[in-house]
């Protein structure tokens, strides 16, 4: 197992433990050592969420749509981000994508 998912496996401990401070830093390490990792973006933009910590978190929200455009549950938490923020066009805008998804189409992030 390569350090980043042990950190990961460690991190989603600490989460289920109500640790958000302990998972949110373990969590952005694991994006420090691979910043494709999808994953380890979007449970640390929901953990961020958690924390109250709303800017942050749509950034990783931004991060992870961007590198899967074509995930669901990535757009529906991007769009709880957005709300939380207040940003209710955007908001609008990533539940949307969510939408054309669970219809079985794809988002379409080229322009």
């Amino acid at each position: 197992m390569s350090e980043r998912d042990e950190l990961f496996d460690e991190a989603n401990g600490c989460l289920a433990l109500g640790e958000l401070d302990e998972a949110a830093a373990l969590y952005r390490r694991c994006v420090e050592l691979d910043p494709g990792f999808f994953d380890g973006w979007h449970a640390l933009g929901m953990t961020l969420l958690k924390l109250g910590q709303v800017k942050e978190a749509i950034g990783c929200g931004l991060q992870a749509v961007t590198l899967q455009p074509n995930d669901l549950l990535a757009w529906t938490s991007l769009s709880q981000m957005y709300v939380r923020d207040g940003n209710i066009p955007e908001a609008e805008a990533a539940k949307g994508n969510a939408r054309i998804l669970s219809l079985g189409g794809k988002v379409d992030r080229s322009q």
